[in-house]
C-alpha cells in the first residue's frame, strides 16, 4: 500500500518508524506542506495520514477529498470546520477517518468514563470536571482528547450544558483545567467530585507509539472505504 504522511513533525516521525519496520509499504513524506508536486505525488497514494496544524489541516482534507484519496487525520484544534469538512466528503464521495486520539487505551479510558457518567446520572450531587497535562509545545487548548472526553460525559449527563476551559466554565458547564507541562505525552482524568468524596479516572501516555499505532491501523481500515469514520468503527466495543 502506498501511504502518504502529511505532516513529519514528532508524531510523523514515529508513524514512519513503525511503517519502516514493517517494510510492507511504499511511504511518500510531506515534511513541507503542499509542495510543487503536491498533487501529483498525492494523488498517486492510497490512503493519507495527516498530522499538521488547526490552521492547514482543513485544506489538506479538501484537497485529498478532491483527488480521491481516503485520509486519517490526527490534527485537532479544527473541529470548528467539521460540519463543512463533512459535507466535502460526502459530496465528494470521500473517505475520513478522525480521531482526537489514537490510542486503543484512551478508547478504554472513554467508555469506564461514559459508564461512570451514567452511573452518577441518578446522583448529580458528584460534579464533573476534566484535567488534562501536555508538553508546552502543544497548541490547542483544551487537547482535543479532552473534548472529546467531554462530549462523552454530555451524553450521559444532561443537567450539563457543554463544556468550557476551567477559568471561562458557567456552572452548567463541565470545566476542563488545561495544563502545558515538560515533555508531557498526554494525561487525562475525568473527575467526580462530590462533597463527600472524589473518584477520578485517569489514562496516562508513556509515549506516542501508540497513538501512532493506532492512525497506522485506521488507515489500513480505511483504504476502498466511503464515508466518514471514527474509532467507533474501528474499535465497536
Amino acid at each position: 500500500m502506498r501511504i502518504a504522511l502529511i505532516g513529519y513533525g514528532k508524531m510523523g516521525k514515529v508513524i514512519h518508524s513503525l511503517l519502516e519496520k514493517r517494510a510492507e509499504d511504499e511511504v511518500i513524506i510531506f515534511e513541507k506542506e503542499r509542495p510543487s508536486n503536491w498533487e501529483s505525488q498525492l494523488s498517486q497514494c492510497d490512503v493519507a495520514i495527516e498530522f499538521t496544524r488547526p490552521d492547514t489541516a482543513v485544506l489538506n482534507l479538501l484537497d485529498c477529498f478532491r483527488l480521491g484519496v481516503p485520509v486519517v487525520t490526527g490534527s485537532t484544534g479544527w473541529l470548528a470546520n467539521f460540519d463543512t469538512v463533512k459535507q466535502a466528503c460526502e459530496s465528494q464521495h470521500g473517505a475520513l477517518f478522525y480521531a482526537s486520539n489514537f490510542s486503543l487505551g484512551v478508547q478504554l479510558f472513554n467508555r469506564v468514563n461514559r459508564y461512570a457518567a451514567r452511573l452518577m446520572a441518578s446522583f448529580p450531587e458528584y460534579r464533573l470536571s476534566i484535567e488534562e497535562i501536555h508538553h508546552i509545545h502543544k497548541k490547542d487548548k483544551p487537547s482535543g482528547t479532552a473534548v472529546t472526553l467531554a462530549q462523552v460525559m454530555l451524553d450521559e449527563r444532561h443537567d450539563y450544558q457543554g463544556f468550557a476551559l476551567e477559568e471561562e466554565a458557567s456552572s452548567s458547564q463541565i470545566p476542563i483545567c488545561a495544563k502545558r507541562e515538560g515533555d508531557v505525552f498526554g494525561i487525562h482524568t475525568g473527575v467526580f467530585t462530590a462533597s463527600t468524596d472524589e473518584i477520578s479516572i485517569r489514562h496516562t501516555a508513556f509515549g506516542r507509539e501508540g497513538f501512532a499505532a493506532g492512525a497506522i491501523t485506521a488507515a489500513r481500515f480505511l483504504a476502498g472505504k466511503k464515508g466518514v469514520f471514527t474509532m467507533n468503527d474501528l474499535l465497536p466495543l
